[in-house]
């Protein structure tokens, strides 16, 4: 296994908090005793690792979920021969406690946690971050696993998950985003002028729609990819139109929407005219 670190900033909405994010492959590395004023949470992918942390010594595995709270010292390093690889994320406490009540520090009794899940979920928005930091899908994933975690978890409780008039709440959003798709609005910034916390905002989305504001709108930047495709522009210069940070970006959802690339879609509809 090759050591390697690769650190990704995301922000989370336009001018939002940012967020780190940290892809890690080490076969020897040991971190020397640290600690971050940040919550860490960590996915293993691959290995196994050693942590020093609260007097003891943890171990995680692949599809271990690893919780480090803020202010904890820790160290990390191999547990065996093979190496380790994990995925990490620092975020602000804050991003935890949304849909909690309280809103205290959510604390985590134990530091290894086993939700294969969530898991999952969280290593894989991590893994589309990380190759495209876009700062709406950045803010309609990670506050909503964040959130997910601390209320299944934590010690903090959930709050109550009724909210009338979310359909009136989705549709208002939708209408927003996609009247603004080159540029859309945070999250947060739409929450507060609804008077709506972040993840009741999300909640309603989701329960509506069937889908989290991000995926909602790159599906309408691909309806309005296909008209401009159609009229004979170029994938490249398409994908600013409708917003995409660039053409890969414009592709990855192309091919999820449609299951064809827009170069091949636009050469087939160019045929078809022909």
């Amino acid at each position: 296994m090759r050591e390697q670190a690769r650190w990704t900033r995301a922000r989370l909405g336009r001018c939002g908090p940012s967020l780190d994010l940290l892809t890690a492959h080490f076969d020897r590395h040991v971190y020397a005793p640290h600690a971050h004023d940040e919550f860490t949470i960590g996915v293993t992918v691959g290995g196994s690792e050693v942590i020093a942390y609260r007097g003891g010594r943890i171990h995680s595995y692949p599809g271990s979920i690893v919780v480090l709270e803020p202010g904890e010292m820790h160290t990390g390093g191999p547990a065996a021969s093979e190496g380790y690889a994990y995925r990490a994320l620092y975020t602000e406490p804050s991003l935890l406690t949304d849909g909690t009540l309280g809103g205290g520090l959510p604390h985590f009794r134990a530091a290894v946690l086993h939700d294969p899940e969530l898991a999952a979920a969280l290593r894989a928005a991590h893994t589309d971050i990380s190759m495209c930091p876009d700062p709406l899908e950045a803010e309609s994933r990670l506050p909503w696993l964040l959130t997910a975690l601390a209320r299944r978890h934590s010690t903090a409780r959930a709050s109550d998950d009724t909210l009338p008039g979310a359909g009136l709440i989705a549709r208002t959003v939708r209408d927003r985003l996609a009247d603004e798709l080159l540029d859309p609005p945070s999250l947060a910034a739409l929450a507060t002028d609804l008077g709506l916390s972040r993840y009741q905002l999300l909640r309603a989305f989701r329960t509506t729609m069937g889908v989290p504001p991000y995926a909602w709108l790159a599906q309408h930047r691909v309806a309005r990819a296909r008209g401009l495709l159609e009229s004979g522009l170029r994938p490249a210069e398409v994908a600013g139109l409708v917003g995409f940070a660039d053409q890969a970006h414009l592709t990855r959802w192309f091919r999820r929407v449609l299951g064809v690339t827009p170069a091949a879609y636009r050469n087939s509809v160019q045929d078809t005219a022909g």
